[in-house]
């Protein structure tokens, strides 16, 4: 809460307590020193509430000095209603001295006692349920800064991963074109530098720009398709309301490695087709690829990009993802589709 805001609300509440003796008035006037005379008992209460709120609860109560704080709240509720009783008793006397007496038995003296008692007692009790309260709360907000700041801190170690982990299977990819045409391995490198600009900048933001993460993606498909035989269809279409939504960066892109992993055969046809769609708050993310799956020998990425995924999934997007994944049920495609609540 504002600071200034909390101290008006004290200052409003104890000014209504201090004017609530004028209510007794019913338009007869009162003399300035009778009124003060009649203001002890909100300034008791004020004094149980204060001692309370800045000493007996913070340093008693809440460090687990549960008796003392019990003990002294019981010595000074009770001290405080007898002599509440009593001021009360010298005020009639003082100014009503030409009325008829009052007589006051025994049964009221200790009823009148035990309410005063309660009323300071509530004022102590309010102090300390503030007190808790506002605890609870700063506590609250620490732990929720502290796994803010570990889920950031988490975010930012899977991000700096993928980046040796996508360059160690793009860079291979540049290494066997060399061998077999320099030129389309320069081009190549050209993409790659694209790629690297998106790569150090943008994925330095929790998120980027649909339309940049987009682009990305299609600059790692034409770099893949440059070392593809013709045997290999891939598309990548692209279906989007709103190029300027908000994505985590590189979420895709361990999807469309794994696809040119498991989804390209040197001898056989194969396909790898990509669809992006977004509408609205819903993003999807779709793509099937022709099974190929590497041998128990091939253990290169060891699914080091899917457990990525997975983990970034639930960091960014928890409760707000669905990802389903798996082959066919002949075995020989392989679909894995992402839904995502931006």
């Amino acid at each position: 809460m504002n600071r200034t805001l909390y101290l008006c609300l004290h200052i409003g509440i104890w000014a209504f307590m201090f004017l609530s003796p004028l209510t007794f008035m019913r338009g007869n006037s009162m003399p300035a020193f009778q009124y003060a005379m009649n203001c002890m008992t909100p300034l008791l209460m004020m004094v149980v509430f204060y001692v309370n709120y800045f000493w007996l609860t913070p340093r008693n109560f809440v460090v687990g000095k549960r008796r003392y704080f019990l003990l002294f709240n019981l010595i000074m509720v009770v001290g405080l209603g007898i002599f509440l009783h009593l001021w009360v008793l010298f005020t009639r006397e003082l100014f009503q001295a030409t009325a008829p007496r009052f007589r006051e038995t025994a049964i009221d003296t200790v009823s009148y006692i035990i309410r005063d008692i309660l009323s300071l007692g509530m004022s102590a009790g309010v102090a300390t349920a503030i007190v808790l309260a506002t605890k609870w709360q700063r506590n609250e907000e620490e732990r929720l800064e502290a796994d803010n700041a570990r889920v950031e801190a988490e975010l930012r170690n899977l991000r700096s991963q993928i980046n040796p982990h996508f360059l160690l299977n793009t860079l291979n990819n540049i290494y066997a074109l060399t061998a077999i045409d320099t030129t389309r391995a320069q081009n190549a490198i050209q993409q790659l530098s694209k790629m690297m600009r998106h790569m150090l900048y943008d994925n330095q933001e929790s998120e980027v720009v649909l339309q940049n993460e987009i682009q990305f993606l299609d600059n790692y498909v034409n770099l893949m398709r440059i070392r593809l035989s013709q045997n290999v269809d891939v598309t990548f279409e692209k279906d989007v309301e709103d190029p300027y939504a908000k994505v985590a960066p590189l979420l895709f892109i361990s999807l469309i490695e794994n696809a040119f992993k498991h989804g390209v055969s040197p001898t056989e046809p194969s396909f790898i087709h990509i669809k992006m769609n977004q509408k609205g708050r819903e993003l999807c993310f779709a793509i099937e690829n022709s099974n190929h799956p590497k041998t128990s020998q091939d253990r290169s990425g060891h699914g080091i990009g899917l457990q990525q995924v997975q983990r970034r999934l639930d960091l960014s997007y928890a409760g707000r993802y669905e990802w389903t994944k798996g082959p066919t049920e002949d075995g020989k495609n392989y679909l894995s589709t992402i839904k995502i609540k931006l």
